[in-house]
């Protein structure tokens, strides 16, 4: 149709924005209003169905600039602040929900490989869900916040090396003759490469972009201002895959973590806040069009142990970890929760898997299913958690 992209674009928009004020009505977050809404308009439900193609390029633009908000968050700062806790805590965690994940998908039918990739999925926590659920609550500065982002930096560290790592994986895995020497070579073609871009951002960027930004700031104008940022964005994400043959995700990474160093750069970030939020909005879209509701029905045990997987076996990991060094109950409770779900990093890290034919569309569906059950669950584990505490405080 003439029309395919304007189609695609107003449902996708209009949709969103319903669900999400649904979502907000109910006291979700609204990100599980933008997973309905891909799910209503997608193949998988009857009516209107959007272009999936142009979806997903639409959603491609949303994870570049989902990881440049990334990039821009990252401190090493806020990690060290709390590194003896937040470092060997995502680790372990991430390991032991890996290797549930693992027994889990293995028991179910899958390949060792489609398990990892599957466990790894779900170790991994949404920075979306979390940011927004501190900030709701008044944590970002408090000690339990404080612990969980830093936690969160590493596994985003992880996440970004994983998604880095996919295509090799990937290539070693369709190879009929795997030697150690075609896994050696690949690797270090990687890391030669992306260390390559990491230099040139580090070299180049530090100075360029600061550069940039000030003459554009000496136009005083806040569409140009807007405009730049996200073409720092795209463009230096275009550059790593193009140059680097690194990942788009990792390039828009490397240039919101370059900014974040500068004033300048997170002012100028800042104005980039609504175009970057509405391309965000596409990604959970396409996401939610991907899905199947009929995994619900048909798969309902798998279902049940995925969302046990994220909620209570890496929140149990999280508040033994917490609790392991000394912290209070209260901000154990706080860590725990605030990372017993998933988001767009799974997401991401699946949908990569899927295109790379390294799991199954009915793996895929169990994360994503695990993802919207486990971000519905999030605000009310929170309340729970503030009930108790609440009548701990009354009592004494």
């Amino acid at each position: 149709m003439e029309y395919n992209l304007i189609n695609t674009l107003v449902a996708s928009i209009v949709t969103a924005f319903i669900f999400g004020m649904i979502a907000k009505k109910l006291k979700l977050p609204a990100i599980f209003g933008y997973l309905l809404a891909g799910v209503a308009i997608g193949p998988n439900t009857p009516g209107f169905v959007a272009d999936i193609s142009l979806a997903k390029q639409l959603a491609e633009i949303g994870i570049i600039l989902l990881m440049f908000g990334v990039g821009l968050h990252f401190s090493f700062q806020d990690l060290l602040k709390v590194r003896k806790i937040a470092i060997p805590g995502a680790i372990a965690q991430m390991l032991l929900a890996t290797l549930v994940g693992v027994v889990v998908a293995v028991s179910l039918g899958y390949s060792a490989t489609q398990g990892f990739i599957f466990g790894f999925s779900l170790s991994v926590a949404s920075t979306i869900v979390l940011l927004r659920s501190l900030e709701q609550r008044k944590m970002i500065d408090s000690a339990g916040g404080k612990i969980a982002i830093g936690w969160l930096i590493v596994e985003d560290i992880a996440i970004v090396l994983a998604i880095v790592m996919l295509p090799v994986i990937a290539d070693i895995n369709t190879s009929k003759n795997i030697d150690l020497y075609l896994i050696i070579s690949n690797l270090l073609e990687v890391i030669f490469k992306i260390g390559g871009f990491f230099v040139f951002m580090m070299v180049f960027g530090r100075r360029f972009l600061p550069w940039l930004l000030v003459n554009i700031a000496k136009m005083r104008s806040a569409e140009l201002s807007t405009l730049g940022t996200l073409a720092i964005a795209l463009g230096f994400a275009y550059i790593a895959y193009m140059v680097f043959d690194a990942s788009l995700a990792l390039g828009a990474f490397l240039a919101g973590m370059v900014l974040n160093e500068s004033e300048i750069g997170q002012k100028s970030a800042e104005n980039s806040l609504p175009m970057r939020d509405a391309f965000s909005v596409l990604f959970f879209v396409s996401v939610g069009m991907l899905f199947e509701p009929e995994t619900l029905i048909k798969q309902p045990v798998a279902v049940l142990l995925t969302f046990l997987i994220i909620v209570v076996a890496k929140g149990s990991v999280a508040f033994a970890i917490a609790k392991l060094f000394k912290q209070t109950d209260e901000v154990c409770c706080a860590v725990s929760i605030g990372l017993a779900q998933i988001g767009e990093f799974s997401f991401i890290l699946g949908s990569l898997a899927l295109t790379k034919n390294l799991i199954t569309q009915e793996l895929y569906n169990l994360i994503l299913a695990g993802a919207m059950l486990s971000i519905v669950a999030n605000p009310f584990l929170f309340s729970f958690c503030d009930k108790i505490f609440l009548r701990k405080k009354v009592r004494s």
